[in-house]
């Protein structure tokens, strides 16, 4: 493949990295937060804010994978090939598995937060439990685990390279080591993690294009 195709699909892969990070920033801060045994609840599930903030998060884990895509092109020449390609496919399935729990979570609460308020009925909010549990949750979390797991592989990669700072893959896999345990934070605690994958999001993509710029030199 020739070096300026090349470096053309690393600066994709920097840009959609930089983009998800941003996203993963805008998803718990615009995400509504209440008492969602409550009315209140209700109101929030049925808002657009709702809907809008996790469609935003669901976007940032399709870009998460496009930049890892562009951080296993960029270290195809390296000794750290294999463990990016590794942390791209364990990435690539665990957003696959990930992304059906998130729509239930945007859309169906969507649904049961409207209807809740049309029946001015906080008893149909327990429905929530159901969509959030069961066979949904368990994949939900086994595709959290292996972004994780892939987020680490490519922090590997990143400190085994020579061509990019090899401390900008520890905030970006300790953001998505602590995506499980950040659900359990409040609104401050998930803004201020969304900024830690920002961060490391961000300064690997800022590698990445200057390293695609040599590249095109």
């Amino acid at each position: 493949m020739p070096r300026a195709a090349n470096a053309y699909r690393v600066r994709l892969g920097a840009l959609s990295l930089a983009v998800s990070g941003i996203l993963f920033v805008l998803y718990p801060a615009i995400r509504p937060f209440s008492d969602e045994a409550s009315l209140q609840g209700a109101e929030a599930f049925a808002s657009t804010a709702w809907i809008l903030a996790h469609v935003l998060a669901m976007l940032g884990f399709i870009l998460l994978t496009l930049g890892l895509l562009g951080l296993y092109i960029s270290l195809q020449q390296t000794s750290a090939e294999r463990l990016a390609f590794l942390a791209l496919i364990s990435s690539w399935i665990g957003v696959g598995l990930t992304l059906p729990f998130y729509g239930g979570e945007a859309f169906g609460l969507h649904a049961i937060g409207q209807e809740a308020i049309r029946q001015q009925s906080s008893a149909l909010l327990n429905l929530a439990n159901d969509v959030r549990s069961g066979a949904g949750l368990v994949i939900g979390l086994a595709g959290l685990m292996l972004i994780a797991v892939g987020a680490i592989m490519a922090a590997i990669a990143v400190w085994k390279s020579s061509t990019l700072p090899k401390w900008s893959g520890i905030p970006f896999a300790l953001g998505f080591v602590l995506y499980i345990p950040q659900f359990f934070g409040t609104q401050p605690i998930r803004v201020a993690h969304g900024l830690l994958i920002a961060f490391g999001c961000i300064w690997i993509a800022a590698g990445l294009w200057r390293q695609s710029s040599q590249r095109r030199n």
